[in-house]
């Protein structure tokens, strides 16, 4: 490991991770199923998993990392083999920039979740946020051959794909406390964004 990809580990892959683990199981209901679309290697699952022992978590990806830390199946990347309502809750963490048609993903994951779309992803309103924003996504995806197209959505584009979708908005957090403090101005603020989203045909808990 380089010494770079050491310092991301530790300042940034590690720290980022315990926060989202955290910040997602908050949000989940109880007893949830949940599909982690885009679930890599499982470790964040996992971690979920530890913290909300109640919810189940499996994985969906089109990559077949060796050793995933949970239950998974490997998919095409663009139809998702569950049934309509499958799941109470499908995750979407910092994996709709990946997709070369966001649009597409986003109603293949609000096609299977019966309750509530989970996502943790980018702003790219703030000066300067697409450089800084693809240097994360190069040191910690393009070793693992995750494909990078840099495809970062600015608030209104979020906003109007919910509105394509007939979503709702039940929560959103933008203070995520995913980089300790030095790092926090360069690669945090305005940056991130966790949304709890209720799809058209979920129900009202």
């Amino acid at each position: 490991m380089s010494l770079a990809a050491a310092m991301h580990h530790r300042f940034g892959r590690e720290p980022r991770s315990q926060a989202l683990a955290g910040a997602i199981a908050d949000l989940l209901p109880p007893r949830a199923v949940a599909l982690d679309l885009g679930c890599g290697d499982g470790k964040l699952a996992q971690r979920v998993s530890r913290a909300r022992p109640d919810v189940r978590i499996i994985g969906a990806d089109p990559l077949s990392p060796h050793g995933c830390a949970i239950s998974m199946v490997r998919y095409d990347g663009a139809r998702l083999p569950f049934p309509p309502n499958a799941f109470d809750v499908v995750l979407l963490i910092d994996v709709v920039h990946h997709a070369g048609s966001p649009l597409a993903l986003l109603a293949e994951a609000g096609r299977v979740a019966r309750s509530a779309v989970v996502i943790k992803d980018h702003l790219a309103d703030r000066f300067g946020a697409r450089p800084v924003l693809r240097f994360m996504d190069w040191m910690g995806n393009a070793r693992r051959g995750v494909a990078l197209p840099y495809n970062y959505w600015r608030r209104a584009d979020w906003q109007r794909a919910f509105g394509d979708l007939h979503w709702s908005v039940a929560a959103w957090r933008e203070h995520l406390d995913l980089y300790p403090g030095p790092l926090a101005p360069v690669f945090e603020t305005g940056l991130h964004f966790m949304a709890l989203l209720r799809p058209s045909t979920a129900p009202l808990p």
